[in-house]
């Protein structure tokens, strides 16, 4: 079974009325996926929070420090874009965990998905845009670090550009971070990733999966990973409140089946994370997300119904 890896702290923020993040969505994609069929409780595993000494090792002592203590400044607060509470401390030590369990499990499974995850906005001495520290980088760190790996792609699906990734991974010449994202979007300040690929407003599903195949493949070719990261970002809907791209929930699920199916045949682990997605209903961002779980089930384990 392809290990699915969630923890209860995902959904248990409190945010202030009207705050535009879907908090929920955690809980209710892993109740949409029980009740759909797409998921057995037997496959979800819980992660453990990470300390500070192992955050400390991607991102700046004191600004890890004063997230910690909540003592963020408010002009932080603000850009980080959550409100700070011990619970959103508990949240991001259990998330973070979970990204580093997916990237153990996928390594002896082949496959692993995370039930939250792609902080890819969270730089070495800030976080910004619903990111405190970059899980993608830190998942990746810990692969190589702990020799499990000797190079790590981070593939960052995400419609925004995985800014913190960039200027993180600007002189680890052993994590290759791609970003295949919308251009004229946030942030206004993209940084250079690894390859960056900037698509156009109002691109199709066509369009995209022809860019993001092409890419994807050259790169499996000329840098050879030894394991792929995956942030299956769904703010590439064409209903996304944030996202600038027109993909359609049929074009999400082609998008996870070939980069999962060219990652399988590569004969390359790969970690996914859920990435980014806003909507007002739960039902619709449930489904949306659920399209990783269904093309890995269907890359996976020949599930083609």
């Amino acid at each position: 079974m392809i290990p699915l890896v969630y923890h209860t702290s995902y959904s248990k923020l409190v945010l202030p009325p009207k705050h535009q993040f879907p908090i929920t969505k955690y809980a209710h994609l892993r109740q949409h996926l029980l009740e759909s069929g797409h998921a057995l409780e037997a496959q979800f595993v819980s992660p453990e929070p990470v300390d500070a000494a192992f955050i400390k090792g991607v991102h700046d002592p004191g600004y890890v420090n004063a997230f910690l203590s909540g003592n963020l400044s408010p002009q932080a607060i603000r850009r980080l874009g959550f409100p700070w509470s011990h619970a959103l401390v508990e949240r991001t030590l259990h998330s973070l965990g979970g990204s580093l369990l997916t990237a153990e499990l996928a390594m002896s499974h082949g496959i692993a998905l995370h039930l939250a995850g792609g902080y890819h906005h969270a730089h070495r001495d800030f976080g910004s845009g619903y990111c405190v520290f970059n899980d993608l980088v830190l998942a990746a760190r810990h692969l190589i670090d702990e020799g499990h790996a000797g190079r790590v792609m981070i593939l960052d699906c995400d419609v925004h550009q995985g800014d913190g990734t960039a200027t993180l991974c600007a002189d680890m010449d052993d994590i290759i971070s791609v970003s295949v994202h919308c251009d004229s979007n946030f942030p206004s300040r993209k940084p250079a990733s690894d390859y960056d690929v900037p698509l156009q407003k109002g691109l199709e599903d066509d369009g995209y999966l022809d860019a993001l195949e092409q890419i994807f493949q050259y790169l499996l070719h000329l840098e050879k990973p030894d394991v792929i990261l995956y942030d299956a970002g769904v703010d590439v809907h064409h209903g996304d409140r944030l996202g600038h791209l027109n993909i359609s929930t049929q074009g999400l699920l082609r998008r996870d089946k070939l980069v999962l199916t060219m990652a399988r045949d590569a004969g390359l682990p790969l970690a996914a994370v859920i990435g980014g997605g806003y909507s007002v209903n739960p039902l619709h961002l449930s489904e949306r997300h659920s399209q990783l779980f269904i093309a890995a089930n269907q890359v996976w384990q020949g599930d083609n119904e």
